[in-house]
């Protein structure tokens, strides 16, 4: 089993989901809480970094020793987890401090980012 292969797959099934949700059963609720933006960035990282899992994946099964590339993937999960995830909960639950950590998942998202240049480096 690709475990990068199937978190990307999941995240990308949640993030096409919410997306859904939001533009048709949603609308209302999110505009009346002025959160459309707030769900629009949430949906489109998720998606973003279920993209880069798939990749993370794909490269995994043709090089399975670079653990620069399983430190990224692990970077670009919890990242979607914290950053995303807080998100919605701040929409949904109205947990306003859950803002104040979505900037460790951007984070996490750049280390990703970090991991995949020192890859494409290694790899050249």
């Amino acid at each position: 089993m690709n475990l990068f292969l199937l978190l990307g797959s999941i995240l990308m099934f949640i993030g096409v989901g919410m997306g859904a949700f939001g533009a048709h059963g949603l609308a209302e609720f999110l505009a009346n809480a002025g959160r459309e933006g707030t769900f629009d960035t949430a949906v489109r990282y998720m998606v973003y970094h279920g993209l880069a899992l798939l990749v993370v994946g794909t490269l995994l099964s043709q090089n399975s020793t670079a653990s620069v590339l399983n430190w990224a993937g692990w970077a670009f999960f919890l990242g979607s987890l914290i950053f995303s995830g807080s998100l919605y909960i701040l929409i949904f639950a109205g947990i306003r401090w859950m803002g104040a950590i979505t900037p460790i998942g951007g984070v996490l998202f750049l280390a990703g980012w970090v991991c995949m240049i020192i890859y494409a480096l290694q790899s050249a």
